[in-house]
């Protein structure tokens, strides 16, 4: 039973909750993913991921054309759930040995997911991680990638054609103060 002072919905006058008063909750948010194309990159070089394409960016903060990263606006420092994908490739069969994604927040590294196939060089793979952080006002964060190959040209695959289904992407959302 509850509490003689619990609030219940008969308590809650008709329209005292509405969407207005919920919007800016999990704001800023943002997704951005890579083009149709895949990019080259330089073998065993950590190299910056090209995300050209914004899906979802409710504070203009995510930069598509120039410096490809998410930079927390004024009024938007907090905890942020981030996600991130990379799909890694080489241009040929069982040439992939090596590769990692990682998250850099202000030019360096906060995390990393990462495999290793020396054993059993693969065509492709990719890379997932979500990381709970505490950003301010001016940091901002990056996608890069590191490959290694046996043999072949190594890069970045954008994933599905489709621009909602891509498996290299970088997404967030504030989640609290």
């Amino acid at each position: 039973q509850l509490a003689s002072t619990a609030v219940t919905t008969a308590k809650i006058a008709d329209d005292a909750v509405t969407f207005d008063k919920m919007t800016g909750q999990n704001y800023p948010a943002f997704m951005a993913t890579m083009g149709t194309s895949n990019q080259s990159i330089t073998n065993t070089t950590i190299t910056k991921v090209q995300l050209t394409n914004e899906v979802i960016d409710t504070d203009n903060a995510f930069d598509n054309s120039t410096n490809y990263r998410f930079t927390v606006p004024s009024g938007g420092a907090g905890k942020y759930l981030i996600n991130g994908g990379l799909t890694l490739r080489s241009t040929g069969q069982s040439n992939l040995e090596v590769v990692y994604a990682y998250l850099y927040k202000n030019g360096s590294g906060v995390n990393v997911s990462m495999a290793n196939f020396k054993a059993n060089p693969i065509f492709q793979s990719t890379q997932n991680f979500s990381v709970l952080i505490d950003l301010v006002a001016g940091d901002y964060l990056e996608l890069f990638g590191y490959i290694e190959v046996v043999a072949g040209t190594p890069s970045f695959d954008p994933g599905l054609t489709s621009d909602t289904i891509k498996s290299t992407y970088l997404a967030g959302l504030r989640i609290g103060d």
